[in-house]
Formats: structure tokens, sequence, C-alpha cells
């Protein structure tokens, strides 16, 4: 296990912590090798942090390495970056020392993770052409954020007695880019905010990759899931000295919605793990420890054209599973790792499996006409971002004049997906283009269309695509909609008395329904919604997250810290039709699976 002081070591040294010499590494001049796991604080309760930091030390890792996410921090560019509660790196970081690993920092900015956005802030990437650039309309802003994010960092450095003995510079450019200028000024940015400790770069084990993701200065490192021989070969070929150190392994994989769970045979995944530790060569197991995609922050994916979210559980066949179970998985790498002492991690405490009946409360739009804040005018579609909203459920309305006949409403782009209403009957939804089918009275209908984001894309040329009606509406093919009334529905804050009854108008049960659960005392669980459709749930006004009954995931992981005993209040916000009941389960369900097959 690492500690985080050595008896003669010279806190002031110039030298890192970590250091290298004859392709290996050393820790206060001791050889030395990181056996690491990803573990992201915003993805895990904070009341869990040390409890599954524990399990991390019971799997026989030394480090932990965390992202830091700059869109969980900082989502509006009028507010400073908070790093209270949940956001408090500061605090994992110390806990992490506290059970006895080291820390490595990945500040990105752009982490991808499967996190929105990559992590960056929407108000910062809309509209911007020059992502990832040492343009300084990217630059000066990654720069201010730095100058706040750093110093939780700086402090916190093995060399002052911290835990931070590495941090990473950008992530995975070579994936991305080709400006020469733009890591080192990435670098330099964390040189100048005090980061003294070793710096590195992470990007996938081919020479592309490594020409615009490399830089001087910082070590190579790898990102991969098998082939540990070949990734080695190239490391040692670039940089004939370092140390070979897998970055990310890949011993799991996320799900995108609609789409089977990925999984990893344990066994297999082991064996990667023990090729690259058997020369001395260091690891960081990519999910070590998964955790969740709570509220909107999940991400999306652009397969070959086609948006393909991903689903609320970051599980990720991890060795450490969502709800802190240790898998097999766990068990195989831990023997792989050759971990010394005992397991001493209990098993989590899981809620006794209950149901409770659902009573409808508003339905959809009267619900949203209600909470949805004050609308803005427009001559046009746009996208949410024009409108500073920052919700991915907004309603544009607009009145129109539709014949007494069958015409075709049609939609030049969507992101994601709409609703689409006249006179508020639901005619049908959208995905990306397409039309409906709509018919009026000859005169003026009301056409509300309910545009939801499913994700902002986290990797490649797309990244930082805006959301919302980003292209016209026309009826007939020809006459465009041009008078819109746009309002967004925020999902964070909002009144459950406002909406807590009400006709339901819609047939299909669409809008909002409460539950109310009885416990003896808190414990984690597994929510599953049967009957219902698509859309949002909160837990004791905790929002958890988007659920879809096109799976694969048919469960959300509920932590132990939101619920209590006595009474627990669970609220759906339904899009499309609304199921009897709630039940919390004591096991998840995440889908039918598929082994998951590595691709660079």
């Amino acid at each position: 296990m690492a500690s985080h002081s050595s008896p003669g070591a010279d806190p002031a040294a110039n030298a890192p912590t970590l250091t290298y010499r004859d392709g290996g590494f050393r820790r206060n001049g001791s050889p030395h090798q990181i056996f690491a796991g990803s573990m992201h604080y915003f993805r895990v309760h904070p009341d869990q942090w040390r409890d599954r930091l524990l399990r991390l030390v019971d799997l026989g890792l030394n480090t932990v390495d965390t992202y830091v996410a700059w869109n969980f921090h900082q989502p509006r560019p009028d507010e400073a970056p908070d790093f209270t509660g949940w956001r408090d790196l500061r605090r994992f970081l110390e806990t992490a020392a506290e059970v006895g690993l080291d820390a490595i920092v990945r500040p990105g900015p752009y982490i991808c993770a499967e996190w929105t956005n990559g992590g960056l802030p929407t108000w910062l990437t809309a509209g911007h052409t020059s992502l990832r650039t040492a343009d300084s309309r990217f630059l000066e802003p990654v720069a201010t954020w730095f100058d706040a994010l750093l110093p939780h960092v700086a402090d916190l450095q093995a060399r002052h007695g911290g835990p931070v003995v590495a941090v990473q510079v950008e992530n995975e450019y070579g994936s991305f880019g080709d400006d020469p200028h733009y890591v080192p000024a990435i670098r330099d940015l964390l040189v100048r905010g005090g980061i003294s400790e070793l710096l590195y770069t992470a990007d996938g084990p081919t020479d592309p990759m490594l020409d615009t993701g490399a830089v001087d200065g910082a070590l190579i490192a790898l990102n991969f899931g098998s082939r540990a021989a070949d990734a080695r070969a190239v490391g040692r070929e670039r940089r004939p000295g370092e140390p070979f150190f897998c970055a990310e392994f890949w011993n799991g994989w996320f799900d995108h919605w609609g789409h089977p769970h990925h999984v990893r045979d344990a066994a297999d995944a082991a064996a990667t793990v023990a090729d690259i530790v058997a020369d001395g060569g260091s690891v960081s197991l990519y999910m070590a420890h998964g955790g969740t995609n709570f509220g909107t922050w999940a991400g999306a994916n652009d397969v070959d054209g086609e948006l393909r979210p991903t689903v609320t559980s970051y599980d990720s066949d991890a060795a450490v599973a969502e709800d802190g179970t240790l898998t097999e998985k766990f068990h195989e790498i831990r023997k792989a790792l050759g971990a010394p002492e005992a397991v001493r991690s209990e098993p989590p405490v899981m809620v006794t499996p209950v149901t409770a009946p659902v009573t409808a409360g508003a339905g959809l739009l009267p619900g949203l006409r209600e909470l949805c804040a004050a609308p803005v005018e427009t001559y046009s579609t746009g996208a949410f971002e024009e409108f500073g909203f920052e919700s991915p459920l907004v309603r544009y309305e607009a009145e129109v004049l539709l014949p007494a006949y069958e015409v075709e409403l049609s939609f030049q782009e969507v992101r994601d997906r709409a609703l689409v209403y006249v006179d508020d009957v639901f005619v049908g939804a959208v995905t990306a283009s397409g039309s409906v089918t709509v018919s009026g009275h000859g005169g003026p209908s009301r056409v509300i269309l309910l545009v939801e984001a499913l994700g902002q894309i986290n990797y490649g040329p797309r990244l930082g695509e805006r959301k919302g009606l980003v292209g016209p509406v026309l009826v007939d093919g020809r006459r465009m909609i041009q008078r819109w009334s746009v309002a967004e529905f925020p999902l964070a804050s909002w009144e459950r008395d406002a909406v807590s009854s009400g006709s339901d108008t819609d047939p299909s049960g669409a809008g909002f329904a409460f539950a109310t659960v009885t416990l003896t005392a808190p414990a984690d669980a597994h929510l599953a919604l049967p009957g219902f459709g698509k859309g949002f749930v909160w837990v004791n006004d905790f929002l958890l997250g988007r659920y879809w009954e096109v799976g694969p995931q048919q469960t959300l992981y509920v932590p132990g810290p939101l619920l209590r005993a006595g009474e627990n209040h669970i609220v759906v916000l339904e899009l499309e039709h609304r199921g009897a009941e709630v039940e919390l389960r004591d096991r998840p369900e995440l889908g039918p699976t598929e082994e998951y097959v590595e691709t660079l």
C-alpha cells in the first residue's frame, strides 16, 4: 500500500514523487508499480466515497484516478466554479489519502468519460469552432478555469504531504486533433498552476494517436483493453526509457440505450492485467468502480452518423459494481495483482424488496405549462444554447394555420427527439429528422413540440454540437413555421405540489406520477418502473436520472444515502405511458448482455 511520507524524503526536493529510470517507476527513489483504478467523485454519492475507496484498497490497488468534469463545477458562465458538497474535489482526494491511496488527477479540460459534452460546459462550446486548440477563445476560458481548479490539486500533491502523485495533460488528444501548440499549452497551464508532480498524456497505442497526443515533458501512457504486448512495443519504440503504463485498461465497457449491456469475461480481463504487470508495467483499471450518471449527465456517441445516448448506469461491468458489490472480476483481478491482505469490505446493505402503487398527477402538457420557465418569443426555431437553456427538455409552441385535411409536418433537424402535439393531441414522435401527418380545422391550430436532448456528444468531431430544433419545421414541405414561444422545464428545481394533482388529459398516462415507499431503515436499492415508457425520476427530490423501456437498463441504482427511515417520495415525469406501480429491488437488472470487443 502506498504511503504519503517516506522517512528521509525531503518534501521540498525538486524531484517529483514519481520518477522513472531504466523503464520502471520509482516512488521517492524506490521501485514502484502503479496499481490504479478509475473512480469518479461526480458519479458516486459523497457519503459513499470512503466505502468505495476502501473497496479499491481491497482490490489490491495503491492509487485512485479521477477525471475532473468542468461542467459539473461550472454549468453557468456567470457563476464561480463550485467546489462544495458533491463537488468537493479536495475532500475526495483527502479521503483517498486517509484510506492509504495515492491519487492521479485528470483535469482535462476535455475528459470524454461518456460524460455529457466530454466535461466541457455548453456555454463554452455553443457555436465554437476551435475546441481543443490553442485559439485564445478556447484557451483563455480554460486558463481561468484552471486558475480556480488547480489550487485544489496543487496543495494536495505528494511533495506537500498529499496524495496526488500525477496529473494528466488533456485527454486522448491524439484521437481528436492535430494542433501542435495545444497540448503543450495545456501542459504549460498545469505547470503555471503549481503542478510539479509527474505529468503524463494518455492515448491509444498507435503512432498516429501518439504523433499529436504526446508532448515533451510528459510521460506517455497508453489506453487499451487487450494485446498488451503490442502496446508495450509501441511505447518502448516511441520512448525507450519510459515505464510501460496503461492509463486506461478497459476491463469493461459502457452501454447505450437500445443496445445490449456490455460485459467482459473476468478471467480474460485478469489475464491481460497479469500480462501488463508481469515485467514491471503499471495499470489503471477503467473503471475500477463506475458509479452512476445521475441526473442528465450521461453523454452520447456518434456511431456512423447515429446518435447513441449513454444509459444512466455507469456500472461498466467493473470490478466493484455500481452498488458496491464485489464481483467475480474483482476477485480475479485481485489475484492478478497479487493483493496480499484479506478482503475487509462487507457486502452492501440492500433494501428489502418493496412495491408501491402510483398516483397520477398533472398530465404532461398541463404540468409543463405550470412548471416551465417564462417563455422566450422568437421568429425562428433555435438550439437550446441560443436561448441560454440548461435543461434537456424544452417546449416549443406555435400557432399555425392548418387546413382541414391531412398534411405533413416535417422536421429538418431535431436534436434529439421531439414529441409532437396538435391542439393538445399527441400525433407522433420525431428523432433526428422526419415528418408526422397532421390535420387541422381550416384555421389556427396550436402546435406543441416537447424536444428532449438525449445527452451531449462526448467524443469525436461532433463534440459541442448544439441541441434542440436546429433546423426549420415545415408545413407540407414548403411553409416554415416562423413564430415560436420557447420555454425550458427546469428539471433540477421545481415545485412538486404544483403538479401533484390535476386532470390527466393524456389518455396514455403521460405526465406526472407519485409514489411513497416506507422503509424501516435506509439501504441501497434498485428502482424499477414496470409499465412506464420513458422519462425522468426523482427520489426524495433528487433527480436520479433517465429511464427508458428500450433498455438495456431496466433498474436505476438508488444509493442508500438518498433514502431514509419512514416515508420516501418518488416522482416520475413520464413522457409516453405510465405504469401502475414502482418497485425497490435488491439487485440490478441491466439487460441482455453482449461481450465487449475492443476496437481502436
